[in-house]
Parts: structure tokens; sequence; C-alpha cells
């Protein structure tokens, strides 16, 4: 385990911020298959699983973690002021276009209307963000939110793939 963090460690930024997005989409919809809909292993819908890990890899990691750096960029600092200026610009700003991009790369499969998406959005993110610009590096920022985002990536998972 310590020899994987360090070669974590000697890769750039964003590729370990991808990496990580894509691992924690694909461990949702894993909880979604396994815990939720109760799949068992032969029926586990591993192409499934594939995908969420591709978005990830290819749009959710790299886009958001290019956002937290623009964010410190544009906001420096941690203090409480900071993380609320951060979240007022990240919800206000960065949310509903990464939201409306994030519904078109999987909006063939979500089945989630915009509305439902947009109102669980509004329940979960503005508190997780909070604690996240006040409490959490920016090297970490990416790492918590999809921490919080499997969560919210087997709900996804689990909506856009029902009978």
């Amino acid at each position: 385990m310590a020899a994987l963090w360090r070669g974590c460690g000697r890769l750039r930024p964003g590729a370990v911020q991808a990496l990580t997005a894509g691992a924690l989409m694909g461990a949702g919809d894993v909880i979604a298959q396994q815990l939720v809909e109760q799949r068992g292993l032969h029926g586990h819908h591993f192409p499934r699983t594939l995908k969420m890990m591709g978005i990830g890899f290819c749009f959710v990691g790299p886009v958001v973690g290019s956002w937290y750096r623009i964010l410190d960029w544009l906001i420096p600092g941690n203090t409480k002021v900071v993380a609320v200026k951060k979240v007022i610009l990240d919800q206000g700003g960065f949310a509903p276009c990464f939201l409306g991009c994030f519904l078109a790369v999987t909006g063939a499969t979500n089945g989630l209307s915009l509305q439902e998406n947009w109102s669980k959005i509004q329940q979960i993110w503005p508190p997780v963000q909070i604690a996240n610009f006040y409490f959490v590096p920016l090297q970490h920022r990416l790492a918590v939110v999809q921490c919080v985002a499997i969560v919210w990536n087997c709900y996804l998972s689990w909506k856009a793939n029902r009978m």
C-alpha cells in the first residue's frame, strides 16, 4: 500500500484526480448494483461500471480538478469568509454549468429530469462545499468531493439503469 501511495505521488496532480474520480465513480456504480439493486456478482453489468469509470476519468476528474485550481487562483486562502466566497462562486457559477455538461454526457442513460437532478444537487452540495473549501487543502478537495459523490454516483447509476 505504501508503494502504491508513493507511486501516486509521482504522477501529475491532474492524472491523480482523473484516476480518483474514475475509481470513485466506478465504486458508486458497484455500490448501486450490489447494495441497492442487489444484482449479485453474476448479475453485475460490468460495461455499465466501466462507462461510469470512463465518465470519471475523462470528464469529471479533469473538469472538476481544473475548476478547483482556477477557484483557488481566483480566491486564494482558506478562511471562513474565503470558503463562503468559493461556495458562492462554485454553486452560482460552476455547478450549473457543470451540471448541464454532466447531464449532456450522461443524458442518454440517466433517466432523471433536470428538476430531479437540480433538487438533489441543491440538497447535497452546498454543505459539502462549505466544509471542503474551509477545511480541505486544494490538492485533496477533489478526493473529498468524490467520496461524497460515491453516494450521488450510486443514486445516479441506480436511477439511470433501473428497469
